[in-house]
């Protein structure tokens, strides 16, 4: 199997920690489920949230999916002005036999705006 590497992101609405659960998880969710992947698949897990986001980590959604084995680290976005407020990114390493083409990088809402070359 090849490692791989799938990006993600996702806009909250409000900076409150039980909206963020909700929204990374929609998000993990999707990018296990586009990519045929299983936690087991996951080698270890980058997020990233913005300035404006202090309520939660985001990788907390994460251990509540039961992705408990896996290295995760969280950090925070530059703060660029004029970029788009209140998003959590992920970078995700797999092990996958996908070849790179077919890795399906997921942007959920809103945040299909920061990278429309290759959202799905």
């Amino acid at each position: 199997m090849a490692v791989r590497a799938v990006r993600g992101a996702v806009q909250l609405d409000r900076d409150e920690a039980g909206h963020m659960d909700e929204r990374v998880s929609e998000l993990l969710t999707a990018v296990l489920e586009r990519n045929s992947l299983t936690a087991d698949d996951l080698i270890s897990v980058w997020f990233t949230a913005t300035p404006d986001l202090h309520s939660d980590f985001p990788a907390a959604a994460a251990r509540k999916l039961g992705i408990v084995d896996v290295p995760l680290i969280c950090a925070q976005e530059l703060d660029i002005e004029g970029a788009m407020p209140r998003v959590v990114r992920i970078l995700a390493h797999i092990e996958s036999d996908l070849p790179r083409a077919d890795i399906a990088h997921v942007y959920l809402g809103a945040a299909g705006a920061l990278r429309k070359d290759i959202a799905q």
